[in-house]
């Protein structure tokens, strides 16, 4: 644990407006990976509006790796279907996670707001927020490489004693 800056809790709370990949609707779950640790959601049966509401967590060493998200459609006979991907970069979260260390912050202060843009997943404004003395982001994904679909989730730092420091 000496060479962790700490655990990353990531909440996939939802999908929005999935791809339909069967015949009028899709079992999806949600494959998160950053470098070499790889975890998965759920599948939830015929619902192209899935309600996860899980927590995965991540280990992290390098804060340069991205989180990437891939959706899936689950299938019985034959190799499960891809229903899109997004990928998120940490470095903005990891900054504010570092701006909070050790300092007096009141709940509830916006500590940086990210922009959808052509170059990131973001759907809608992301703000990076101080609540209940936990580093938390809400963020809407769009999709990439399918028609259609969102995913809402949620990132919390999770400091670890005797970890590096950030």
């Amino acid at each position: 644990m000496e060479n962790q800056l700490g655990l990353l809790r990531i909440r996939i709370i939802r999908g929005i407006n999935l791809a339909i990949r069967d015949l009028r609707s899709s079992d999806p779950y949600v494959v998160v990976r950053m470098g070499k640790q790889k975890l998965k959601t759920r599948v939830v049966k015929k619902n192209v509006n899935p309600e996860w509401n899980e927590d995965l967590t991540l280990c992290v060493a390098q804060p340069i790796l991205p989180i990437q998200l891939q959706v899936y459609d689950k299938d019985t006979f034959s190799r499960d279907d891809k229903m899109g991907d997004a990928e998120i970069d940490i470095i903005p979260f990891i900054d504010a996670v570092r701006m909070t260390r050790y300092k007096n912050i009141p709940n509830g202060v916006i500590i940086s707001r990210i922009m959808p843009n052509r170059q990131n997943c973001y759907s809608e404004e992301s703000c990076i927020v101080y609540e209940n003395g936990k580093v938390v982001q809400n963020a809407f994904l769009r999709l990439r490489n399918v028609e259609r679909g969102e995913i809402q989730l949620q990132l919390q730092w999770i400091h670890i004693p005797g970890s590096k420091n950030l």
